[in-house]
């Protein structure tokens, strides 16, 4: 099964600063071009636990003694590694967002290039899919959704065009989603607001936010002081929280300061900000978007 070159995968890595016994954890496993890569790096003693709901994913697993893949969502990276009777790790890796192979498989219904069925998970284990996000969500929620997940403006005349159309009969594929809101699509955009209404719709679906909030919470307990997170976001929203929990250790407001005016943070910043060359963008278009920030636990 074909996977595109995992973006950042020297940076990426290099920031977690490998120790040849370590633990790590890569908890988006994809194609395991990160894993490979980790694994490379590690001693006879080093140990390598990756996590991926996708059954795609699966069949990528790499046959090495220091490796496990576990084959479920990483908002669940405690209890599992629990399983395994590991409390704490050396460092881990997430590469978040989509893949590029679930991108090109036409029938999961995540790119704007094929029509497809309105699915858009990410484990087919999950109850909730994009047919029933668009079909069953009260408008005030799709114009939220649109808003806050998607970063349009119009958010709410997009969310009373599809009522009324599904009022009519349900929106079943990508093409009827498509049609339906043709009157918003310009041809010189269409695919830009396309990629943006795709992409609150999947974030919904798979719960992509409160995931990402469980992960990094579970990290900071997790990791051993000196451990590394490496963390790949796409969009905005997935950044921010990211660069807001690792400088301070939460995802709103500011940490209470002492009467000198000081406060305590979980992590040290070692790379502020990464982004690809342009020659990498070049050969990979998904890493267009990609930023990558590297903290280590005090």
């Amino acid at each position: 099964m074909e996977y595109h070159n995992p973006v950042l995968l020297k940076e990426t890595v290099d920031g977690l600063n490998i120790k040849p016994d370590g633990v790590y954890v890569d908890v988006t496993f994809g194609g395991g071009g990160h894993s490979r890569e980790i694994i490379s790096r590690l001693g006879p003693n080093g140990k390598l636990f990756a996590f991926d709901q996708d059954e795609d994913a699966q069949a990528n697993a790499i046959d090495d003694p220091r490796f496990t893949l576990i084959p479920e969502n990483f908002r669940f990276i405690k209890r599992y590694l629990r399983f395994y009777n590991i409390k704490e790790v050396d460092g881990i890796l997430a590469d978040l967002g989509v893949s590029s192979h679930q991108f090109d498989v036409a029938e999961r219904g995540f790119s704007t290039r094929f029509d497809a069925m309105l699915d858009m998970r990410m484990s087919k284990k999950n109850d909730l899919d994009a047919f029933k996000v668009v079909n069953d969500y009260e408008e005030a929620d799709l114009s939220r959704m649109f808003f806050d997940y998607g970063d349009l403006r119009n958010s709410k005349a997009l969310a009373s065009r599809i009522v009324e159309a599904r009022k009519e009969k349900a929106i079943t594929n990508t093409g009827e989603l498509k049609q339906v809101l043709a009157r918003f699509l310009p041809a010189h955009k269409s695919n830009k607001i396309l990629a943006q209404i795709y992409q609150a719709i999947r974030i919904e679906v798979n719960h992509e936010m409160d995931v990402l909030k469980e992960f990094l919470e579970q990290s900071l307990e997790i990791l051993k002081p000196g451990g590394r997170l490496s963390v790949i976001a796409y969009h905005s929203l997935e950044d921010r929280l990211v660069k807001r929990y690792v400088r301070n250790g939460m995802f709103e407001g500011e940490p209470e300061r002492d009467m000198f005016g000081n406060f305590e943070v979980p992590f040290k910043i070692i790379e502020k900000l990464i982004v690809p060359t342009e020659e990498e963008i070049k050969i990979n278009n998904r890493a267009r978007s990609a930023r990558l920030r590297v903290a280590e636990k005090k």
